[in-house]
């Protein structure tokens, strides 16, 4: 997995433009099939888990339509989604960098935490930024940040991890 992010990321950062563009649109219809799955499988386990049908049986169909339109329109998904990703992946990162530093303030887990601080004001940062021209393309960016220098952590903390 580690790996698979360097590539990725790598590629968007490092990649020529003919390459960046590629492996954006793989990615979005990478997302456009995750959706897709995604919802076809909460669909069916609303049939085996009958709690909350009614919220199953949302998740499912926006899944089902979102999913579906990224396929179909990939080019325009592709110009929509920063967009959209920004505000949600800005809500992501306040609510997983607050889950962060709480989780490993207890394990006294340093750099998690501050990986926790460093994702809670990105979140904050593309939510104010939100209406602004060029944040969504600059998402891209970062994400393929992200990508290219979480994948060399994550291949030394599986290293460390094997070690233990």
């Amino acid at each position: 997995m580690g790996i698979a992010a360097i590539v990725v990321g790598g590629t968007l950062i490092f990649g020529s433009l003919t390459a960046q563009a590629r492996m954006y649109l793989l990615l979005v219809q990478l997302v456009g099939i995750w959706w897709l799955v995604d919802g076809i499988s909460t669909l069916i386990y609303m049939f085996i888990d009958r709690r909350a049908w009614g919220w199953k049986l949302f998740s499912g169909i926006v899944g089902l339509i979102a999913g579906g339109w990224i396929l179909i329109y990939p080019v325009y998904a592709a110009i929509a989604l920063p967009r959209i990703f920004l505000l949600i992946i800005g809500i992501w990162g306040m609510v997983y960098g607050v889950q962060m530093i709480f989780a490993n303030l207890r394990t006294r887990d340093w750099g998690a935490v501050v990986l926790g601080v460093i994702t809670l004001v990105l979140g904050l940062i593309l939510i104010a930024n939100y209406d602004e021209v060029g944040w969504g393309l600059s998402l891209i960016a970062i994400a393929a940040w992200f990508a290219f220098l979480g994948g060399f952590v994550v291949i030394y903390r599986a290293f460390r991890d094997r070690k233990a």
